[in-house]
C-alpha cells in the first residue's frame, strides 16, 4: 500500500497540471457529403464503378489512439453515394505495408474488435445526440454491429440486414456497404434533404492506431453521438412500414442415457416455426415469434468457480438479444472491473424458455413491441412457456417505460411477472440516468418483488456514480439486496448484503513514462470491496484489490499485478468445487498476475494465474488460453483451467479440479463456417461438446446442421449424458 501512494504522489504535480477534464465536442462538424446517383452499385469491395468518381472524398481523419488530436500516419478516404434502395459506403484504408499489415483472427461474426483491422460507422439518424446505430467490417468483409443508446447501453449482438464485400491490396484495403434504408432509423422529414450525426473510425491493428472522422475523448466510444460529424444532402425515401419474416423448418435426433425410465432413450422431432419483425413506422418494431427455436444459439461453457457469487451466463439466443438494453436495466462489472462484483438485474431473459441447468424448455408463442423516440422509450414482452414434467406451463410479462429529459437523463420502470398455475412472481422497479456532465453520471434503481406463492417481499436498490475523464476513472456504488429478493426473471448475484464498492483508476501517459516506443500507459488502480449482511449489518466480506502495476503496450499486450488482502465471514457453509468450508471467519491474501500477448497476432497467450491463502488453507489457481490462427480461415484456441486447493476446509483437503477446453473456427469465408468445442471437468468428469456448421445462403438465412452433447455425473454417482442432432433451415424475406 505505502509504495502505491507513492508512486501517485510521484506524478501528482504533473497530473494535476494536466487538464482533466475531457474537451467539449466541436462547434464546427466535419462533414461528408452524400451524392445522390440513379444506379445500383455492384458491391464487389472493388470500387471500380465510375459513380465512385463521382463522390467528394472525406475530411482528414484525427487519431485518438495512442496521440489523440494528431494527424493518423494511415489515411482513410471514405466516399458515400445512395439511390432509392440503398445507402453506399466506400471506404479505402490506405497502408504503405499494404497486405502485409493487415491483421484479423477470425472469421466470427460481430468479432473482437481487439484482433482485427476494423472501420466502424455510427449513425444518428433522430439528431438526438442520443441513439446510434453502428456497423463495421474487417478486411475480409466480416460484420459487427451495434445498437447504442447514451454510449452506454449497449445491444452489441443486434444483426441488421446489410452487405459488405472487401479486398485488400499492396496499398491497403478497400470495403464497399450497401446499407438498405429500411435498415436505418430516421425521421420522416418534410425537408427534401437530411443531415444525420455521423462518424466513422478506424483502427490499424498493427500499430493500434485509431483515428476518426470527428475526435472524440479516447476514453469515450465512437458512439457519444455528441461529438459526431455530419453526413449531409440525404434524400432518403420516406420511412415505410417493413415486415421481415423468417420461417424456419427444423428436423432433430435425441438419444439420453443413464436417466430414469421417465425419459425416453430416442426421441425424434420436426417442427415447423419463425418470426415477423415488423417495423410499423422508424420509432416503433413489433416482433412475433411461434414455436421459437434457438437450436443455432451458442452454447454455454462449463464455468469452475470459487467465488460466493453466482456465475452470470449471458444470454445467447438471437430472438431475446435485440433490444435488450432498453429491458436490461441494472448494475453489473464492467469488461475493465470498474463498478464492483455486484450484479442486480430485474429482468432476465434467460429465465425464460431455459431452466437452471441451461437445457431448453419449449416456448409456444410471444411478441415484444418496442417505441424509441428521442423523448422517450417503451417496450413490452409476452411470452407462453409450453408445460413440461417438471414445470407447468408459465406465462410471461416484461413491460418498460422510460422518459428522456434534458441532454442525456433518463427516468424509467419496469416491470415484470411471471404467472404459473400455483402462483405468480410480480417485480415492480423504477431506475434512472442522469448525465450531470460529460465526465459525471449517476445511475439509480429500486426494485421491490413479490411471490404470491410463499407471500415474501423483498427489495434491492443501488446508486452507482462515475467520474471518466482520459486520466482517471472513479466510480462509487452502493447496493442493497435484502433476503427475500426474489426476481424470478431476473438474477442477483447474492442476498441478503449491503456492498459498498468504490474505485479508481490512474490513467498515465505522461511525460516520466518509460519505454514510451511500446509501453503506452501505466494504470495503477484500487478497489475495495465491503459487503455487510442486510439482515443483522454484519461485515461478511471485505476484499482489497490494489494493482500497483497495470501496463499496457503499444501493441495491445498488457501485464498487471495485483494483492487482494481478503475477510470473510461464512455465516453458513461454503462448498467451492466440492471443497466444503465450514463457518466462520477467515483473513487471507490472494495475489494474482494477468497477461496477454498482442491478440491480434498469429500466436497469442493470455493468462490468469493467482495463488497465496484462501480461508484456512492454500489456492494455486490458473487460466490459460492460446489461440492459434495463423489465417483468418482457420482459429484454434486451447483452453486450460486449474484449481489447486492445499488444506483447505473440514477435511483438510488437498484437491485439484481441472477443466480442459478446445475450440475451433473454420471458415470458407464469413458465410460458411464450422465452429466446434469440447470440454472436460474433472470435478464430475464430465465431457461436452458442441459441432456446429452454418451457411449463411443469402443475408440473414441460414442452413445450420448441428451436434451437441452434455454430460452430467453428480458427486460422481450417477453419469447421465444427452446427445441432440439437429438439422435446420431458416429463410429471411424483407418486404
Amino acid at each position: 500500500m505505502k509504495k502505491l501512494y507513492i508512486l501517485l504522489l510521484l506524478f501528482s504535480q504533473e497530473l494535476f497540471a494536466q487538464d482533466a477534464e475531457v474537451f467539449k465536442p466541436d462547434s464546427i462538424k466535419k462533414e461528408i457529403r452524400a451524392k445522390q446517383i440513379t444506379t445500383k452499385l455492384k458491391i464487389d469491395g472493388v470500387m471500380n464503378d465510375a459513380e465512385w468518381k463521382k463522390a467528394p472524398s472525406s475530411p482528414q481523419f484525427t487519431q485518438i489512439e495512442p496521440f489523440q488530436g494528431e494527424k493518423p500516419n494511415h489515411h482513410t478516404d471514405v466516399r458515400v453515394l445512395y439511390n432509392q434502395q440503398y445507402l453506399y459506403f466506400g471506404i479505402f484504408s490506405k497502408d504503405s505495408l499494404g497486405k502485409k499489415a493487415i491483421r484479423a483472427t477470425d472469421f466470427k461474426r460481430d468479432f473482437n474488435f481487439s484482433q482485427h483491422d476494423l472501420v466502424t460507422l455510427s449513425f444518428d439518424g433522430f439528431n438526438d445526440k442520443r441513439n446510434a446505430i453502428a456497423f463495421a467490417t474487417n478486411p475480409y468483409g466480416v460484420q459487427r454491429d451495434l445498437l447504442a443508446f447514451d454510449d452506454t447501453y449497449y445491444d452489441v449482438d443486434w444483426d441488421g440486414l446489410w452487405r459488405v464485400r472487401t479486398s485488400r491490396t499492396d496499398s491497403g484495403w478497400v470495403a464497399e456497404m450497401a446499407i438498405p434504408w429500411q435498415t436505418l432509423r430516421y425521421h420522416k422529414s418534410a425537408d427534401s434533404l437530411q443531415n444525420w450525426g455521423f462518424n466513422i473510425y478506424r483502427n490499424r491493428r498493427l500499430s493500434n492506431e485509431i483515428s476518426a472522422l470527428s475526435p472524440f475523448p479516447r476514453s469515450f466510444t465512437s458512439t457519444r453521438m455528441n461529438y459526431a460529424g455530419l453526413l449531409t444532402n440525404l434524400q432518403p425515401p420516406p420511412p415505410k412500414p417493413n415486415i421481415r419474416f423468417q420461417p424456419y423448418i427444423l428436423s432433430s435426433y435425441d438419444s439420453y442415457r443413464g436417466y430414469d425410465a421417465s425419459i425416453k432413450p430416442e426421441n425424434s422431432n420436426f417442427k415447423l416455426g419463425g418470426e415477423l419483425k415488423w417495423a410499423i413506422n422508424t420509432n416503433t418494431i413489433l416482433d412475433l415469434t411461434v414455436n421459437t427455436d434457438f437450436a443455432q444459439a451458442d452454447a454455454d461453457r462449463q464455468v469452475n468457480n470459487v467465488s460466493r457469487f453466482s456465475v452470470f451466463f449471458p444470454e445467447r439466443r438471437q430472438f431475446f438479444l435485440e433490444n435488450a438494453s432498453l429491458f436490461g436495466v441494472g448494475i453489473s462489472k464492467n469488461p475493465d472491473d470498474s463498478g464492483g462484483n455486484m450484479r442486480i438485474q430485474p429482468f432476465f431473459s434467460r429465465r425464460i424458455g431455459l431452466d437452471d441447468f441451461g437445457n431448453p424448455i419449449p416456448i409456444e408463442v410471444g411478441g415484444r413491441l418496442v417505441y424509441r423516440s428521442d423523448k422517450r422509450n417503451f417496450g413490452a414482452i409476452v411470452m407462453r412457456q409450453q408445460g413440461t414434467d417438471l414445470s407447468p406451463a408459465t406465462n410471461f410479462f416484461v413491460g418498460r417505460f422510460s422518459e428522456n429529459f434534458g441532454k442525456q437523463n433518463r427516468i424509467g420502470g419496469l416491470l415484470t411477472i411471471k404467472d404459473r398455475p400455483d402462483g405468480s412472481n410480480i417485480v415492480s422497479t423504477l431506475d434512472g440516468f442522469f448525465r450531470l456532465s460529460d465526465t459525471h453520471s449517476l445511475n439509480t434503481l429500486v426494485s421491490h418483488s413479490k411471490s404470491t406463492l410463499s407471500g415474501k417481499e423483498g427489495l434491492s436498490a443501488y446508486a452507482q456514480y462515475f467520474y471518466i475523464s482520459n486520466q482517471f476513472k472513479v466510480w462509487w456504488t452502493q447496493s442493497i439486496v435484502t433476503k427475500d429478493y426474489d426476481p424470478e426473471l431476473g438474477f442477483v448475484s447474492r442476498n441478503d448484503v449491503v456492498a459498498t464498492t468504490p474505485g479508481i483508476f490512474w490513467w498515465y501517459r505522461g511525460k516520466h513514462l518509460p519505454f514510451k516506443k511500446w509501453l503506452r500507459a501505466w494504470e495503477p488502480s484500487i478497489f475495495p470491496e465491503f459487503y455487510h449482511q442486510a439482515s443483522t449489518g454484519k461485515l461478511i466480506e471485505r476484499v482489497w484489490t490494489i494493482y500497483p502495476i497495470w501496463l499496457n503496450l503499444q501493441s495491445g499486450a498488457f501485464f498487471g499485478y495485483s494483492a487482494n488482502p481478503t475477510y470473510q465471514n461464512l455465516t453458513e457453509d461454503f462448498e467451492p468445487l466440492g471443497v466444503k468450508i465450514k463457518p466462520g471467519d477467515y483473513n487471507y491474501t490472494r495475489h494474482q498476475i494477468y497477461a496477454s500477448s498482442d491478440p491480434s497476432r498469429i500466436l497469442n497467450l493470455q493468462v490468469g494465474y493467482s495463488w497465496g491463502t484462501y480461508f484456512d488453507g492454500k489456492l494455486n489457481a490458473g487460466d490459460w488460453a492460446l489461440q492459434f490462427a495463423p489465417i483468418p480461415h482457420v482459429s484454434i484456441t486451447g483452453r486450460f483451467n486449474r484449481n489447486h486447493f492445499v488444506g483447505v476446509g473440514d477435511a483438510n483437503n488437498d484437491t485439484t479440479v481441472d477443466l480442459y477446453a478446445i475450440e475451433g473456427r473454420f471458415a470458407l469465408n464469413p458465410r460458411v463456417q464450422l465452429i466446434s468445442f469440447y470440454q472436460k471437468n474433472t470435478e464430475n468428469n464430465a465431457q461436452n461438446y458442441n459441432i456446429r456448421f452454418s451457411w449463411e445462403y443469402q443475408p440473414l438465412s441460414y442452413i445450420y446442421l448441428v451436434f451437441n452433447r452434455q454430460e452430467f455425473n453428480p458427486y460422481l454417482q450417477r453419469a447421465k449424458s444427452e446427445n441432440h442432432v439437429i438439422a435446420k433451415i431458416s429463410y429471411l424475406k424483407q418486404f
